[in-house]
């Protein structure tokens, strides 16, 4: 760790500026689309763009981002994405103050937002990686899961009655400060950081782009972990319009009920968070990976058998608490192994080209099962879903992964 100091101190104020990020996150869920209608009077197709735009273009946006951090001293990066969310959201409010908001900046801010969100935690994680030992990864790691499901079950109860007090905008502006704040802490973090690694040649090439999948692909560890972490992600995430459709629409639930149903389970986020570093330290890194990846898959499927009135709900939250605390066991340890499988070089473009493939798996399997929704019914597709999740774990690491090559001259930092 660079500058001789403990990484207590340094990792709290990380800590401490992730919180701030997430819970203005969760703030301002939603509030986009409900700008578009409220404000703008968008119809159903504009707030389905604004929904999935931000996120599939976002994530295109930031492919040339992660060479380009790679090169370059990541504490500054961190504090320079932060700024670039806080100012692109604070258009926001701004433009809605004059009188001036349009459809297109709605929509063109989540791209910004996205784009910035991948470049941020992809340099994260390699500052996490050259500032930290490696003892204290799954620590880190840890911590963050369960701050990320604390602003889970704290932010949109807050979010929800800020809007209802003060509107939607005012929950963007509220998120844009939250990233000033993250700003300041990743700034107050200190200590120095040790140089980047240096370019082979200095002129970018096409290619260059795609030296983060290169090393993934080539990787017998991590290539079907990210295949893994791409579908399992994407066939979730899918569901849960479905689910809104089911629940609030043929099932006659309320929106409260709902909410409430998938807000209540998140404190297993919590739980399983703290007993993530217990399990490896007990059962050890690959058994507690492969368990916990394994026994997330077999939740989804149940949510086939919703039914209306108090069953039902009791069956959502009890499928979600199950899920949200095998994720939050697993999660932890994934980040900690891809960590670790990755050379310190890499970092930056492994992270960058993992969360780009995951958010545009996400919203293709989105889209897809929007089609399957309308064509088999929501509840046909949402069982769908959890059959493909249930073949998941056969792509999570039987066998104890092979120790990192030699880098050696020839595998010298990549072009950029």
């Amino acid at each position: 760790m660079g500058g001789g100091q403990r990484p207590g101190p340094r990792l709290g104020w990380l800590r401490g500026a992730y919180a701030c990020s997430e819970l203005g996150t969760w703030l301002a869920f939603g509030a986009f689309p409900l700008i578009a209608v409220r404000v703008l009077h968008a119809g159903p197709a504009g707030v389905a763009a604004i929904s999935c735009a931000g996120a599939a273009v976002g994530a295109a946006v930031a492919v040339p981002l992660g060479p380009w951090v790679e090169f370059r001293r990541k504490r500054p990066v961190m504090i320079a994405m932060d700024l670039v969310r806080a100012l692109a959201l604070l258009t926001v409010p701004a433009a809605y103050a004059l009188g001036v908001l349009t459809f297109v900046q709605l929509l063109l801010v989540p791209v910004v937002v996205a784009a910035a969100d991948i470049t941020f935690r992809a340099a994260s994680g390699a500052y996490l990686k050259t500032v930290l030992p490696t003892g204290e990864l799954l620590v880190a790691n840890a911590r963050f899961e369960s701050t990320s499901w604390l602003a889970t079950i704290i932010g949109p109860p807050l979010g929800g009655a800020a809007t209802g007090l003060l509107g939607p905008v005012a929950t963007v502006a509220a998120d844009a400060v939250s990233y000033l704040l993250s700003a300041l802490g990743v700034r107050a973090t200190g200590g120095t950081e040790p140089p980047p690694a240096r370019r082979v040649s200095r002129r970018p090439r096409a290619a260059d782009l795609l030296d983060g999948w290169r090393y993934v692909l080539g990787d017998a560890a991590l290539r079907p972990l990210l295949v893994n972490t791409a579908l399992f992600n994407g066939l979730v995430m899918a569901t849960e319009p479905l689910l809104a459709v089911l629940m609030v629409g043929r099932l006659g639930f309320t929106p409260w009920e709902y909410g409430l149903a998938f807000a209540a389970p998140s404190v297993g986020g919590l739980l399983g968070a703290r007993l993530a570093r217990p399990l490896v330290g007990r059962f050890g890194q690959r058994r507690v990976l492969v368990a916990a990846g394994a026994l997330r898959a077999l939740w989804p499927v149940g949510l086939v058998l919703l039914g209306p009135g108090a069953a039902g709900l009791l069956l959502v939250a009890g499928v979600e608490f199950g899920l949200i605390f095998c994720c939050a066991v697993f999660n932890p340890v994934h980040a900690t192994y891809r960590l670790q499988r990755t050379p310190a070089d890499r970092v930056a473009r492994t992270l960058s080209a993992w969360a780009v493939t995951t958010k545009a798996s996400t919203a293709l399997l989105t889209a897809a099962w929007g089609v399957l929704g309308a064509l088999l019914g929501p509840r046909t597709a949402i069982g769908l879903a959890g059959v493909l999740l249930l073949a998941t774990p056969l792509l999570l690491p039987r066998r104890s992964a092979p120790p990192l090559p030699d880098p050696g001259p020839a595998a010298a930092p990549a072009r950029a």
